[in-house]
C-alpha cells in the first residue's frame, strides 16, 4: 500500500478564532450550521494524552469525529483516506494542533487517524464524535477499526517510517 501526500476528501481542518479581554479568551469548538449538514454530534468527551504517546491508527465504519485541540499541550495529527470510493484514496494529511495552532479537524468515517502528543507536558483533547460511544445505553459494539494493534498494519508501518526520519 503506497501513501501520498495530499488533502483528503472530506476533513475539515478549522482554526480556532480566539475572542480576548482581560477575563482570557474565549473560543466556538462548532456551530451547528458552520458544520457540513451530513454531520451532528452525538456526544463529547475529554481525553489527556502523555508526551510522546501515540493514540492511534484507527478508523470508524460509522462514526465521524470532530476532535478539538486548544491546549495544554501540541500534537501531531496524521490521516489516511481507507475509502477505495473516494477520489483521494490513498492520501496521506498531517497538521500540527493544539495550544500553538488551536483548532478542529472534522474526521469522516473511513479515514484513518491518530494523534501523537509532541509537546512536553500532557496534551488535551476534546472529541465531539456522531454516534454515542457503543450505542445508546452503552449497550452496542464499539465502532472502531484498531490498526494500532497490528504491528504489520500498513497505517502503523507508515506511521513508524515517518517517525523514524525526525
Amino acid at each position: 500500500m503506497e501513501f501520498r501526500k495530499g488533502p483528503i476528501e472530506g476533513v475539515v481542518i478549522t482554526p480556532f478564532r480566539k475572542f480576548v479581554d482581560e477575563r482570557g479568551w474565549l473560543a466556538e469548538i462548532f456551530r451547528h450550521d458552520e458544520l457540513p449538514t451530513w454531520f451532528r454530534p452525538e456526544m463529547s468527551y475529554v481525553s489527556v494524552t502523555n508526551p510522546g504517546v501515540l493514540r492511534g491508527p484507527h478508523e470508524h465504519v460509522d462514526q465521524a469525529d470532530l476532535f478539538c485541540w486548544v491546549g495544554p499541550g501540541d500534537f501531531l495529527l496524521t490521516l489516511w483516506d481507507n475509502r477505495p470510493e473516494s477520489p483521494t484514496y490513498l492520501n496521506r494529511m498531517e497538521a500540527a494542533m493544539g495550544v500553538n495552532n488551536p483548532g478542529s479537524a472534522l474526521i469522516p468515517k473511513g479515514v484513518v487517524h491518530c494523534y501523537r502528543c509532541i509537546s512536553h507536558e500532557p496534551g488535551f483533547v476534546i472529541n465531539c464524535p456522531d454516534r454515542l460511544f457503543m450505542g445508546t445505553g452503552k449497550s452496542e459494539a464499539i465502532d472502531e477499526i484498531r490498526h494500532e494493534d497490528d504491528p504489520e498494519n500498513p497505517f502503523v508501518k507508515d506511521e513508524r517510517a515517518r517517525r523514524a526520519q525526525l
